[in-house]
């Protein structure tokens, strides 16, 4: 077993062993995430993606991040789908989506606001990851992540948030502000889930 998923492993055992005290977070884009790490400017959590979890409705899949993203599946296949735009500027046609600034505030509620960018959007074709591959994505890169198949998957993210980058998502042409919340589960939710990942990545180990 190497050393990540080694250390990986010994942070699940503390939350459900209940040595540590973590709440699982439930994000609007359909997928837990359990937030391992917050140092400065690097995060490392495992996000957790079962098919019964569905995203809220008015939720875009369709985000870049700030930070970089490094993420490894630990089990299950993960589809990211690359989103390319092209910027459409004021008179041109063939705008296909508004770009929104997503500001997380620490009391778990995002505010989504519309920019005056609009572009025009050509999803790629999926790459898809399974139980122990990584895929890497650069800050400010359009793309949206989703189960491939109906089993369950779980990938263990890192995070670096680079300087004057912005949280974004694509969105209607005439959509209008709103906020979404991150729910916290409770520490019951919270151990059941860990004890689920533990099984899983045990299972897959195991393969």
């Amino acid at each position: 077993m190497d050393p990540e998923l080694e250390r990986t492993l010994i942070t699940l055992e503390e939350i459900a062993s209940g040595t540590r005290e973590l709440h699982a977070v439930r994000h609007p884009l359909g997928f837990l995430c359990l937030p391992l790490l917050r140092e400065g400017p690097r995060g490392i959590c495992v996000h957790l993606f079962d098919a019964g979890d569905h995203a809220e409705p008015d939720a875009s899949p369709m985000h870049a991040h700030s930070w970089e993203l490094r993420s490894r599946v630990l089990y299950g296949r993960i589809a990211n789908l690359p989103v390319r735009t092209t910027v459409v500027r004021d008179g041109e046609e063939g705008a296909t989506h508004r770009v929104f600034e997503v500001l997380s505030g620490s009391d778990g509620v995002d505010e989504i606001r519309p920019t005056s960018l609009l572009v025009r959007s050509e999803p790629g074709p999926a790459h898809i990851s399974s139980g122990g591959q990584t895929y890497t994505l650069p800050a400010g890169r359009f793309h949206a992540t989703a189960l491939d198949g109906a089993e369950p998957a779980a990938t263990l993210v890192h995070g670096m948030s680079i300087p004057g980058q912005l949280d974004l998502s694509l969105g209607p042409l005439d959509g209008r502000p709103r906020r979404t919340t991150r729910r916290l589960c409770d520490t019951a939710q919270t151990v059941r889930s860990v004890h689920t990942v533990l099984r899983r990545i045990d299972a897959q180990q195991r393969a």
